[in-house]
């Protein structure tokens, strides 16, 4: 492979909107960059293809907000359970009162495009296998296409690899599944609300025997004739997830054939094991970071990390601009920005896996609007840091209390 780069300032290995952010940005600050990914562009991945408005905040950031608009558009959230539909607008304040859907093989080809336009140069079908030492630092990666191998020295690397990241484990990345985690699978269905400004969660999530299930459904308007139609359920290492996915999946859109306009097969199904709320250790040494969703950074109860993906890159290229030691720098950035966050919001998902306890509690919070649209707020990893009002405090003053708890904290 003689063309390939033998060598960059930063490698990123993983092209997702984690990695494609850690890219751009670093291209932006002058740094030399490569971008490296296992599988050739566009190319899928299992998600619920939500953007929420703190995601569209970041994809302003890289110019893609308007971009996005213009794929889909949605206000809020229809939730639906218990008896009840609720129609829970997108708060506003610091963040945008807007959200989008777009199918990962565009979004992801989008955000590369706008670190090769920042100056990135991005490599398909390279496949990382090892890394290279020097010194006690990561001095290169090793990647494989089809039968040949190459390898690129950097002196900084980002590996955004994905829930898997087998480059993580490489370097000493573990995930702990002591605390919730997700499993989730979804397709594309056709639908005459593929226009529907309102994305659609049903929290009343029923197994085919009728029983309910620690997860949700949910239907994400696309445009253009189309919804991202999927299922996702929680677990922990005591109580693991006993669900077949597809059959699930394939039952939740039977039932809502009718009222959602849905034709045809479920198509492209893909499934997923999701680590959550920064339950994995090693995330970071001397010279390299562990972001997005190989660092575990997945929204305990909605499963959603577009947004840390894309946050988490523009944070990490602020710390490799500043040529800070990652292994310390990185996971206190990490608990100083989403700790005390995931520590209580993956401590009340734990308690979703609790049998009897979401039949008990769910009717009784559906019944209730301001309820509701606080959890969304909390739920959604709406509350930024330039938020001080009376829900934000108490969401930090829970988060701060949950983590002085934990027996492993977030990150650690």
């Amino acid at each position: 492979m003689p063309d390939l780069p033998t060598r960059t300032d930063v490698l990123v290995v993983g092209a997702g909107p984690a990695g494609s952010s850690a890219a751009a940005w670093a291209a932006r600050a002058g740094m030399d960059v490569v971008v490296a990914d296992a599988a050739s562009f566009p190319r899928d991945k299992t998600c619920g293809d939500g953007l929420t408005p703190r995601a569209v905040a970041e994809l302003d950031r890289l110019g893609l907000a308007q971009w996005a608009r213009s794929r889909a558009y949605n206000q809020g959230l229809r939730a639906h359970g218990f008896g009840q539909t609720l129609y829970l607008r997108w708060p506003g304040g610091t963040l945008p009162d807007w959200g989008s859907a777009v199918p990962r093989t565009i979004l992801d080809n989008a955000i590369r495009d706008a670190a090769m336009q920042s100056g990135a140069t991005a490599l398909d079908s390279l496949r990382a296998v090892d890394v290279r030492w020097q010194d006690g630092k990561v001095s290169g990666v090793v990647f494989r296409r089809g039968k040949e191998f190459h390898e690129i020295g950097c002196e900084r690397l980002v590996v955004a690899d994905g829930v898997r990241s087998q480059l993580g484990r490489v370097l000493g990345r573990t995930w702990h599944r002591d605390t919730a985690y997700g499993v989730a699978a979804r397709s594309y269905m056709s639908s005459t609300m593929s226009d529907d400004p309102w994305i659609s969660s049903h929290l009343e999530l029923r197994g085919t025997q009728g029983e309910i299930l620690s997860g949700y459904g949910w239907i994400f308007p696309l445009g253009g004739g189309e919804v991202n139609v999927g299922v996702g359920t929680l677990a922990t290492a005591k109580r693991p997830a006993d669900v077949a996915l597809r059959p699930l999946m394939q039952f939740y859109a039977d039932e809502r054939r009718d009222e959602f306009g849905l034709s045809g097969p479920l198509r492209l199904p893909t499934s997923a094991m999701l680590p959550m709320g920064g339950a994995v250790s090693g995330v970071a040494g001397p010279n390299w970071a562990l972001v997005g969703d190989a660092a575990g950074c997945v929204n305990p109860l909605n499963g959603e990390g577009i947004d840390y993906g894309l946050e988490g890159g523009r944070f990490v290229a602020d710390l490799l601009a500043e040529k800070a030691d990652l292994g310390t720098a990185w996971p206190d950035l990490l608990r100083e920005h989403y700790g005390e966050a995931f520590s209580i919001a993956r401590r009340l998902a734990g308690l979703v896996t609790v049998p009897r306890l979401l039949p008990t509690l769910g009717p009784v919070g559906m019944r209730t609007d301001w309820l509701m649209t606080l959890a969304l707020r909390w739920m959604g990893n709406l509350v930024t840091e330039e938020d001080r009002d009376r829900a934000a405090r108490v969401w930090r003053w829970a988060g701060r209390r949950s983590i002085r708890l934990d027996e492993r904290a977030p990150f650690s």
